[in-house]
């Protein structure tokens, strides 16, 4: 870890009997950094990164010195930094494509001459499996043996790759199937709050940093180590050693006061900071949270609302180190060594939390009373579309009648085979799924609660409610089994059905046959409520339309209610064994009762027995057989694993970057476009692109999966691109779907079948769309597919963070309007579109685009920004990609 350390900040620290090494800002300040005392925590780790690995080349000390000038503009005055995080983290969703293109670099190494062992990871990298699992069984104690049983079966061409991976590759772990959710592995067992490196006879200590290939890696900052969601071209480089560039950001301050009220959960506190937080605008900002009432918030409360900073598009929420640190790494087995030296480093370095201390100063603040914090769902479409309980029954029925077209008297519909029948509103999926809650023991216990009340009471689940447990690791059952309230959620069908992600990220698997021919045949209405972090259209299951976020008990409550319609707050949930009704608040329970249960149900002894052998997995990942080798043997009938393209013919030398000329318009899109739209992750239809590759490959509909799965195979994958059900293309106004036009022969086809033609006939593609393009998950492949569709540039009025650096990485062009959108240039689709002066690009240039319209042949032209926003962004691009750079260095024996 060598480093110039211009401003001689090296220095022991003494814990217990160990001497560490480590860089500090005090004596940073006394070198002439005024005033980094007073910068918030989470710029302080940024400053110690920047010292710690100073080389006068990426990092310079003109870096160190706008760091602490930070202090005068806030972050206003743009200026580039190099970040090195101590490690990479990864799902199999998005860790899959990652090792396939180190694969793929491997054999382009040695087509180019090289050393294939060149392609390594440099820095630590942790896959954890968690994304594959469905429900395709529940409600019953088999369905978890079941499910896994069928994960193995549709992914066993994945998991022995990612067991090749993990045997090729130096510093890459694979945390096999049903260990649980990667945020919440990393939370328990992987994260160190501050990491150590030995550098010969000296141990180095410093901040515990990460970049995640899923969004929602910002959970650990919740554990005070900063880290956000990347997309896996960034995460790559990163793996092999590249610095990710970032503007020193803007940091606002979300100041905590008082306590949660009765009633109140974790979730009702999240769903309100997202909303506070998407209408203060914070994306492209960090989050840091200060104030007394964060000794009110356990560290799994702080993880909760980390883990949003996705939905309120941030790129992290942090928390400084405190008491409640220390605490939660001690009960979750951390070694005591650890638990030392993070609680003597935190405050060696001004990282502690110290009541009654100064505040930092930030960009900007706002503040929120715990004490105001109400219970609250969000839905019908957004985390941020945040509502109160008792407004919820009120806000759907508007939803039903506005956005939905459904007449409030619409009749129900008959359940073919059945005794009951299901209408608009009608809850048909009801899941407590991982991510967001399953990391924080109070919500689960208090689920566990409901449903043993409920039980008690002679409650039942209504008969269309497709139920679920998804916890994040495998220490929620133990402390649930202990609590003694598993018998009572199996009672109401919430039985085990995997570790993993399942309805959250989509793979809620199908509903009932017969329920799903009603929704269908009648067009309903239905609706989910589960206890995850993203209810986009589209996303949780193609039957249901509309998807509330809620507490896990919350979700029990619906299940019992069985519909959105009903006022949890004033109606009853149904009858007990006497016929009387029974209404939430007889089977709520106190906040005491429940962290009195979970002070007896949840030890350190648990974690420890659950991570003791965490890598080794059960009997289905030991008796995977894996051909081992420097290189991968890509077998060509593969329709999970293939080699992609984007190695073909790559020369030492990049081609020059040439203007867009004569493209067409592949799509129109409009605000709020997310990643599931771009790049869907759940089921595959059968009549679509990819639905028909995989029925030419003789793979039957049964053993299709999901797009997710298969985003080791490029060809489902570019074939999956702007496939979601529910995307609406403005060329195809009418058209709800993956379809586009074609012009000039004004012919109607999937988008992919478009853009293969437009290849055919040698034209460019251009893609138009509105606000926040690129929203949700961290999804390479929305980035990937649009390169391999031929789409040269993305003209939107905002992009989300992490899309537009994926589009730079993979050298497509992002550009952002000046002025107006699309809709003042009223588009069509026909048009041709032409941009200039690319082969003289800059960091955030001004350039002109132009359209000629066939049908009257006027030229129209407007200014755009090119959202290229660093030097280094602007060598990515020029290479054709960050992987192809990357590439290029390590093949002329550069430094990666």
């Amino acid at each position: 870890m060598p480093s110039n350390d211009s401003l001689n900040t090296r220095r022991d620290l003494v814990v217990g009997d160990k001497t560490y090494a480590y860089y500090s800002l005090a004596a940073a300040e006394e070198a002439g950094l005024a005033g980094v005392s007073r910068l918030p925590v989470s710029m302080k780790v940024l400053l110690e990164n920047l010292l710690r690995n100073e080389d006068g080349r990426s990092v310079t000390a003109e870096d160190l010195k706008a760091v602490a000038a930070w202090l005068d503009n806030k972050g206003a005055k743009e200026h580039e930094i190099s970040f090195r995080p101590a490690r990479v983290l990864m799902q199999d969703f998005t860790g899959v494509p990652a090792v396939v293109d180190l694969a793929a670099m491997r054999d382009a190494m040695t087509a180019l001459g090289g050393d294939a062992e060149k392609i390594n990871p440099l820095n630590p990298v942790d896959l954890v499996i968690d994304h594959s699992v469905m429900v395709d069984n529940f409600g019953t104690a088999k369905s978890f043996t079941q499910n896994v049983e069928r994960e193995y079966e549709r992914n066993l061409e994945r998991y022995r790759f990612l067991r090749w991976g993990s045997s090729a590759f130096n510093n890459f772990r694979v945390v096999p199937p049903g260990t649980g959710i990667c945020h919440q592995v990393n939370l328990e067992y992987l994260a160190q709050t501050v990491w150590t490196l030995a550098e010969g006879d000296t141990t180095v200590a410093y901040p515990d940093t990460v970049v995640g290939t899923d969004s929602h890696t910002t959970m650990i900052n919740g554990l005070s180590v900063l880290g956000w969601g990347v997309g896996g071209i960034e995460a790559e480089a990163a793996m092999l050693g590249q610095p990710i560039p970032m503007l020193i950001p803007e940091v606002i301050g979300f100041k905590l006061t008082g306590k949660l009220p009765e009633g109140a959960t974790a979730t009702d506190l999240v769903l309100t900071v997202t909303q506070m937080l998407r209408k203060k605008g914070v994306v492209g900002k960090f989050v840091e949270y200060f104030g007394e009432g964060l000794s009110h918030l356990t560290l799994e409360d702080q993880a909760t609302i980390a883990n949003m900073a996705p939905e309120y598009g941030a790129t992290c929420g942090f928390f400084p180190v405190s008491k409640a640190t220390i605490d939660y790494l001690a009960a979750t087995g951390r070694a005591p060594e650890r638990v030392a030296l993070v609680e003597a480093y935190a405050k060696a370095q001004g990282l502690w939390h110290e009541e009654g201390a100064a505040d930092p100063v930030f960009t900007d603040t706002l503040e929120l009373d715990l004490g105001s914090v109400l219970p609250s769902l969000a839905g019908p479409k957004r985390p941020q579309d945040r509502v109160l309980l008792s407004d919820a029954a009120a806000k759907f029925n508007e939803a039903l009648a506005g956005e939905f077209g459904r007449p409030a008297d619409a009749p129900r519909t008959a359940v073919q085979g059945e005794s009951f029948d299901v209408g608009d509103g009608d809850v048909v999926i009801a899941a407590i799924t991982s991510c967001t809650n399953t990391s924080n023991p109070s919500v689960l216990i208090a689920a566990g609660l409901v449903a043993k009340k409920a039980v008690e009471k002679g409650l039942k689940v209504k008969p269309w409610v497709k139920t679920s447990l998804a916890p994040g690791s495998q220490v929620v059952t133990d402390y649930l089994a202990k609590a003694g309230v598993t018998k009572s959620l199996d009672a109401l069908g919430f039985n085990l059905v995997g570790y993993g992600c399942t309805t959250c990220i989509g793979n809620s698997g199908p509903l009932p046959p017969a329920i799903s021919d009603a929704v269908q045949a009648a067009d309903l209405v239905a609706v989910s409520v589960l206890s995850g972090n993203r209810n986009f259209e589209g996303r949780v299951n193609p039957d249901v339309r509309a998807n509330y976020l809620a507490s896990p008990p919350l979700v029990v409550a619906y299940a019992l209610a069985g519909s959105m319609k009903i006022d949890l707050t004033t109606e009853p949930l149904g009858v007990d064994k006497k016929g009387e009704p029974v209404f939430l608040k007889d089977i709520w329970p106190t906040s005491e009762e429940v962290a009195a249960l979970q002070r007896k149900a949840v030890t350190n002894e648990m974690f420890a027995k659950r991570y003791g052998d965490v890598f080794k997995g059960d009997k289905h990942w030991q008796g995977i057989k894996v051909a081992g080798g420097q290189t991968y043997g890509w077998d060509m009938g593969s329709t999970y694993v293939q080699n992609p393209p984007y190695f073909q013919d790559l020369t030492m030398e990049p081609k020059p970057v040439t203007d867009v000329v004569e493209a067409r318009v592949l799509a129109i899109f409009g605000d709020s476009i997310t990643t599931d739209h771009i790049s869907p992750a759940g089921s595959i239809k059968a009549t679509s692109p990819a639905g028909s590759y995989l029925s030419d490959h003789q793979v039957p509909q049964i053993d299709y999966n999901s797009y997710g799965a298969r985003r080791g195979n490029h060809e489902v994958m570019m074939r999956g691109t702007f496939a979601n059900i529910r995307i609406k293309n403005r060329v195809t106004p009418e058209i709800e779907g993956g379809v586009t036009k074609h012009f000039p022969s004004g012919e109607v086809m999937a988008i992919y079948d478009a853009a293969m033609r437009y290849q055919s006939e040698g034209h460019p593609l251009v893609v138009f769309a509105g606000k926040e393009y690129g929203t949700g998950s961290s999804r390479d492949w929305a980035a990937k597919g649009t390169k391999l569709l031929g789409v040269r540039a993305v003209i939107a009025e905002s992009f989300e963070r992490i899309h537009r650096s994926n589009l730079v990485g993979m050298g497509v062009l992002p550009l952002q309007f000046k002025v107006d959108g699309w809709q003042k240039l009223n588009l069509t689709g026909e048009e041709i579109v032409s941009i200039r002066g690319l082969s003289d690009l800059s960091p955030r240039r001004t350039l002109t685009v132009e359209l000629y319209r066939a049908s009257d042949g006027r030229i129209a032209r407007f200014p755009v920004i090119c959202r290229i926003d660093t030097p280094t962004e602007l060598d990515y691009f020029r290479q054709g990609g960050v992987l192809n750079y990357v590439l290029r260095n390590l093949a002329r024996g550069d430094a990666a």
